[in-house]
């Protein structure tokens, strides 16, 4: 009896045991990857802006096309960025200015030396030689919002990369037809000191996404306000343009994108 009772022992043990092994060897501990690196704002060496009445430091980095972070980062402000008519803002980092917003007070990095090293002439492929194909266009970024058309009418003009002109879409419509937020959002910029917009209305989305309106007739918000996806914002007009339309742009860390490729089909 006593020998059986030691033999059930045994066996409850080596049972436990295989157990604990077994759970020790399906755990897997993997690292955590941390978030994606924001890729900085092109600076512009030596170029400086001088606030004017009106300017907020929203407008300013979206005229250039510099992520707000990285410009105030340059003139060292912190939020909610508060700025001045005749304050100098300079749209590169200067003496221990950081290049982004991720490292504050990190020295300015000094630009590379141009090479003296005449370009190379693009290679011309021989007869018979297929050429090589295009290469293909980088995915956009994935913003993780719902967006909206933010206007009913026909579209008439599309975004062109690289195009000082062509930075948006624009949407065709008739003057008072309501504009509307593309998604959930906090006014940063009403106004109508941009010029070719007209009167702008911008909306921040999170830290980096940004929609703007533009030709509007009347802008319906204030800057500071709360606003939700499909809330009029703005009446449609033709300030700053020569028909009435609506001027919309989406942009990613201050540079535009194509918003087709966010904004749902068309039904």
């Amino acid at each position: 009896m006593r020998q059986g009772a030691r033999r059930g022992l045994r066996t409850i043990v080596a049972l436990g045991c295989a157990l604990a092994i077994a759970a020790c060897a399906t755990t897997v501990v993997r690292p955590t990857a941390g978030p994606a690196a924001r890729r900085a704002s092109v600076p512009k060496p030596g170029a400086s802006v001088v606030v004017q009445r009106g300017d907020t430091l929203y407008g300013i980095a979206f005229r250039n096309g510099i992520d707000v972070r990285d410009l105030a980062a340059w003139n060292r402000l912190a939020p909610p960025y508060t700025i001045y008519p005749g304050q100098r803002l300079y749209l590169y980092p200067r003496g221990g200015a950081s290049a982004t917003t991720a490292r504050p007070g990190a020295p300015a990095s000094r630009p590379a030396a141009p090479s003296t090293r005449p370009a190379a002439p693009p290679a011309t492929p021989s007869a018979g030689t297929p050429a090589a194909p295009a290469r293909p266009a980088a995915p956009p970024a994935q913003s993780g919002i719902a967006w909206r058309w933010p206007a009913d009418g026909t579209l008439i003009g599309r975004f062109a990369a690289g195009d000082p002109t062509r930075q948006g879409i624009d949407i065709a419509g008739r003057g008072g037809d309501p504009v509307r937020a593309a998604a959930d959002g906090t006014v940063v910029y009403s106004g109508a000191g941009l010029v070719g917009y007209g009167e702008l209305i911008i909306v921040k989305h999170d830290d980096n996404w940004l929609s703007a309106y533009g030709h509007n007739r009347r802008r319906l918000v204030n800057e500071g306000q709360l606003v939700k996806a499909g809330q009029q914002i703005a009446e449609m007009g033709r300030s700053g343009a020569a028909r009435d339309m609506l001027h919309f742009e989406i942009r990613h860390n201050g540079k535009p994108v194509d918003p087709l490729q966010y904004l749902p089909a068309k039904p």
